[in-house]
């Protein structure tokens, strides 16, 4: 009985340990542009059957409950929390948000296509939108040279005036990418999110139509991570891991006493 004691209290301890790595990385991207916070979701580990309910206690009677015994718990998974972030103007024209659901579409190295909620666009030596690691945005938009009063509408049609002329000129238009289930993506750092079987397939559309969000140009999105909250659940966390730390030291005085009596 001591030494499965000691086994589910070391459980609880990597458990909690893995709960206050989701805390500090979350804390850590408070200032992150599109950054969604994660929450750690635990579940029970087996139980061992010492008796079922149900079972035959006597020719004639069955016992009303059974002797179950727990293992611990573990972290079952994460799941990213997908609420808005708040918008922060910062008049830069490349510089778009998302106001609601879904993501820009960025072409990575090696023919993958990755999704993003961070905006912060630039320009490359080629004119080409990209993102600050030189990625192209999808589908391709060229600025030309010279090019002044850059607008890009809720819709994502992108316009300038061109050198030589006054009026403005369509340059195409951004889309934006949703899932069916944006949880199931797969982060993969660089405020960078892959297609997975659990996101369902990426469906492409214009920005303020199907559930999709408007774009919001000279804007950016802040993280949504409420640092308030975090601390709590942060002390929360520590006071879980500080009580299952208790109850090794209290299984080993235990064994302890066992051992110098017997």
């Amino acid at each position: 009985m001591p030494s499965s004691a000691l086994h589910v209290a070391r459980t609880g301890l990597e458990a909690q340990d893995q709960r206050m790595r989701v805390i500090a990385n979350n804390l850590s991207n408070v200032g992150t542009t599109g950054f969604k916070r994660d929450r750690a979701n635990f579940a029970t580990l087996a139980y061992q059957d010492a008796r079922v309910a149900g079972q035959q206690s006597s020719a004639e009677s069955a016992y009303a409950t059974g002797l179950n015994l727990g293992t611990g718990v573990g972290v079952q998974s994460t799941t990213r929390i997908n609420t808005q972030g708040t918008l922060q103007t910062t008049n830069n024209s490349l510089d778009l948000a998302l106001d609601g659901d879904g993501f820009f579409q960025v072409a990575l190295p090696g023919g993958q296509q990755g999704y993003t909620r961070a905006g912060n666009f630039t320009r490359s030596a080629e004119g080409q939108l990209v993102t600050t690691q030189g990625y192209v945005v999808q589908p391709p938009i060229t600025i030309p040279e010279g090019a002044t009063a850059i607008s890009i509408s809720d819709d994502g049609i992108v316009s300038a005036v061109v050198a030589g002329q006054t009026e403005a000129n369509e340059l195409g238009q951004i889309t934006i990418t949703s899932f069916a289930n944006p949880g199931g993506l797969q982060a993969i750092g660089d405020n960078f999110l892959l297609e997975t079987g659990a996101s369902g397939a990426a469906q492409v559309g214009i920005a303020g139509e199907g559930g999709r969000g408007s774009i919001r140009q000279g804007m950016l999105e802040g993280s949504n991570v409420n640092i308030v909250e975090e601390l709590v659940d942060m002390i929360e966390t520590q006071r879980a891991y500080e009580i299952n730390s208790k109850m090794i030291s209290a299984v080993d005085e235990m064994l302890r006493n066992a051992n110098q009596t017997l």
